[in-house]
């Protein structure tokens, strides 16, 4: 396995982020919040130190399908340790550690944090922030696939292995014209949210910030208590792009060609909206029932009872209302069980996505209608398509994996002395790419807390949720290493 391919890959990604790492350093030459200009310094040594090894390995231009797995997990681990350098060298964090953690959290985004007191940070580190979980969800994975002709292989493997969902779906018969669209919605739709958010109270930074956040479904915010502060104009806006972000983008696409009607023509999509009525209904009328009539709201409101539902839905993170407030505690628990479930297959959002969920529902179903009719052929169908036997393989490995590594990461947490609603919360949150969970990281609290050891467990889990578990696993297996 020649691995000057991958190297050349790796060089082209660090000169595109020194590139993007000069904005941030521009805005912070402009407010004069710095005088030493560490970003601009970071961002043309990494530039300069990656020119000699594009230069040498500037002539490989073949990938074998092993590379591919071995780039895309370096891309997403060089993207995080190069976004952690300006975070560590502001200052504004306690220790490297730190710093990597918070970047490792965007570039997964995951939108977990350590920062305590967000606010006091320089325009420069939060814009620097929430770009990297704007290149972190679809973005990178287009840029991916921009490069991907220029090294000569094709991006379809890329493709199915970093954009997220169980199965990608071609736009068009080209790989790469079907970045290009892609590309344009998640730009559009930025650009859009950015403009909405613009006419409220937050300004030009704090809109482009979170439009960069919302998208992606990341979920940082420049404010110290997220969203909880804002206007019903602010929250309704963003629960709308959070909507959006959950969405499968082909579906998008499908939209733009076909009408509003393709919406209602997808099953998985009325799937995510029905979950998102359901879960938001039984949530407002629970202590409605518990209280015989005399109470509706409990403390939240039908406005941000929905956006915290959709925002844990998505795997956004946003908290519009402190949830763990709620009472009784089946309010909670039901915010939990939407940690696993995740939005729609071919959306940034994290979790398992409720396609598999829903795939996995149908499968035990049939195997209970199996038991009775053993000789029977039933098919799996969602909607009028049926699902293949080997999606429904794939299907089950990925959760039994999910699974396996929610419960080492619940248990190795709770032996680090942490309580047990804690360590099951940051387990999910850190799987799910959620950001906040529950107890000791609730929508109020940060992670500084978590031991250093359960940091890095934290850190492997975002990567594995993001990256869809196998493209990681694969290389610790020694199949892959075999020459």
């Amino acid at each position: 396995m020649s691995l000057r391919p991958t190297f050349r890959f790796l060089a082209m990604l660090v000169m595109f982020l020194s590139l993007c790492l000069f904005i941030p350093g521009l805005i912070d030459y402009l407010s004069g919040e710095h005088q030493n200009f560490y970003l601009f310094k970071i961002a043309g040594f990494s530039f300069i130190a990656a020119i000699p090894i594009w230069l040498l390995s500037r002539k490989a231009r073949s990938f074998s399908n092993r590379d591919v797995f071995l780039v895309t997990v370096l891309g997403w681990v060089l993207t995080a340790i190069f976004g952690s350098f300006p975070f560590y060298f502001s200052g504004y964090f306690p220790s490297y550690p730190d710093a990597l953690f918070e970047a490792v959290s965007g570039v997964t985004t995951t939108g977990a944090t350590i920062l305590t007191d967000i606010e006091s940070l320089p325009k420069s580190i939060l814009l620097w922030r929430a770009f990297l979980q704007w290149i972190g969800g679809l973005g990178i994975v287009v840029f991916t696939i921009a490069l991907l002709p220029l090294l000569g292989v094709s991006g379809e493997k890329l493709f199915n292995l970093e954009f997220p969902g169980p199965a990608s779906e071609k736009m068009t018969p080209r790989i790469q014209e079907t970045a290009k669209i892609l590309l344009g919605f998640y730009v559009g739709f930025t650009f859009i949210e950015f403009l909405l958010l613009s006419y409220s109270s937050m300004g030009p930074f704090n809109a482009i910030s979170h439009a960069f956040t919302t998208m992606p479904t990341g979920g940082f915010s420049t404010f110290n208590d997220s969203i909880n502060s804002q206007s019903n104009y602010v929250k309704s806006i963003i629960l709308l792009f959070m909507i959006i972000g959950g969405t499968n983008f082909v579906l998008h696409f499908r939209a733009l060609r076909g009408g509003l009607r393709s919406y209602i023509n997808d099953r998985e999509f009325l799937y995510y909206v029905g979950l998102i009525a359901l879960v938001s209904s039984v949530i407002l009328l629970i202590p409605y029932i518990a209280s015989n009539g005399s109470d509706t709201s409990n403390g939240s409101g039908v406005l941000d009872t929905i956006f915290q539902v959709v925002a844990i839905l998505t795997s956004t993170g946003y908290t519009a209302t402190n949830y763990e407030l709620w009472d009784p505690y089946i309010k909670q628990f039901m915010l939990f069980g939407l940690m696993f479930v995740g939005a729609m297959g071919g959306s940034t959002s994290g979790g398992m996505k409720l396609i598999r969920v829903v795939a996995i529902f149908k499968y035990a179903r049939t195997e209970l209608k199996r038991a009775l009719h053993p000789k029977a052929i039933i098919p799996i169908r969602i909607g009028s398509k049926v699902i293949e036997d080997e999606v429904i393989r794939k299907t089950l490995g990925f959760f039994l994996f999910y699974i396996m590594f929610f419960f080492f990461a619940a248990f190795a947490f709770s032996a680090m002395g942490i309580k047990m609603e804690s360590s099951f919360g940051a387990a999910a949150s850190a799987m799910g790419n959620i950001g906040p969970s529950l107890g000791d990281f609730g929508p109020t609290d940060t992670y500084i807390g978590l031991p250093l050891a359960g940091k890095f467990i934290m850190m492997f889990c975002m990567l594995l949720g993001r990256l869809e578990i196998f493209a990681v696993l694969v290389l610790f297996t020694k199949t892959y290493w075999r020459t």
